[in-house]
């Protein structure tokens, strides 16, 4: 199978949204100008306003409302595959949509949904931020990998970075690419983000494309940004810096198979993960 170009959409979203669409689609079009066959905007690409609850207001129905039609739309009129970051999603809660991902192939067809799982609530050591997400975002619960003519594209969200069961979940189901949207505050992207980042890649042998939000945003939120792609051995990584950028790099769908053949570690593994609990009652047994 032949290489590809894949890419990275990096943006410093803020409280008006059409204008973050207007972003959004300019960057998405220098990527379709640099013959990107899929892109990834970042975690709340039409939304970064002060006060998280405001999402709500910009919520959707499943499948249904501007932003889906925006990305749908985009997907169709340059001809390429779309990870269309997060937007908020209706839930049964009213004031806690789902943080949605959609995924649209080249024809504007939606072939996917991901509801973030892992949700941000933490409060950072050594500073005064903290934040909590599931305030004002319903996790999900299903992983989400899909069918595309290059292998199978597997798609998680910020957070869900640091668990590393949800990839080996997602590997088993046939992962050869990740798209990650995020958002990473400040202090932990510098800390951890192209470590986690490589790890995951390496760890389970496949591409990672990461998008993130950079800069300031209303409120004083600052996000990371150094968008990335990491190729399955963690080099060749290609990065943005702190503004609106976008990131392209070739991936090898025929490298891929070949490395995976000749370092066989997914087939080496020999432990399935277990609560204690459960381990615990293993061993009585």
């Amino acid at each position: 199978m032949e290489a590809v170009r894949f890419a990275a959409i990096q943006m410093t979203s803020g409280d008006n949204v059409a204008h973050n669409c207007a972003v959004a689609s300019q960057l998405l079009q220098r990527a379709a100008d640099d013959r990107a066959c899929l892109a990834v905007l970042p975690e709340n690409f039409a939304l970064m306003g002060a006060d998280p609850a405001s999402r709500v207001q910009i919520a959707e129905a499943p499948g249904d409302g501007p932003l889906h039609e925006f990305l749908r739309n985009s997907a169709r009129r340059i001809g390429m595959w779309v990870v269309g970051g997060t937007i908020p999603v209706d839930s049964d809660e009213p004031e806690r949509p789902y943080a949605s991902c959609y995924v649209f192939d080249d024809h504007g067809n939606r072939v996917g949904r991901y509801d973030k799982i892992h949700l941000f609530d933490v409060a950072l050591p050594g500073s005064d931020e903290s934040y909590c997400e599931s305030a004002s975002t319903k996790p999900g619960e299903t992983p989400l990998v899909v069918a595309t003519p290059w292998g199978r594209l597997a798609v998680a969200v910020c957070y869900d970075l640091r668990f590393p069961e949800l990839f080996r979940y997602l590997c088993n189901d046939g992962m050869d690419f990740l798209a990650l949207p995020a958002a990473f505050t400040y202090p932990t992207g510098a800390a951890h983000w192209e470590s986690l980042l490589r790890a995951r890649a390496i760890e389970n042998l496949c591409y990672v494309v990461a998008s993130a939000q950079a800069g300031i945003h209303p409120g004083g939120r600052r996000t990371y940004g150094h968008s990335m792609i990491v190729d399955p051995w963690g080099g060749h990584t290609f990065s943005a810096a702190e503004e609106c950028d976008v990131v392209s790099a070739i991936v090898a769908p025929e490298r891929l198979q070949v490395l995976r053949d000749s370092f066989p570690a997914l087939s080496h593994r020999r432990l399935s993960v277990a609560r204690p609990e459960q381990s615990a009652r293993r061993s009585q047994n």
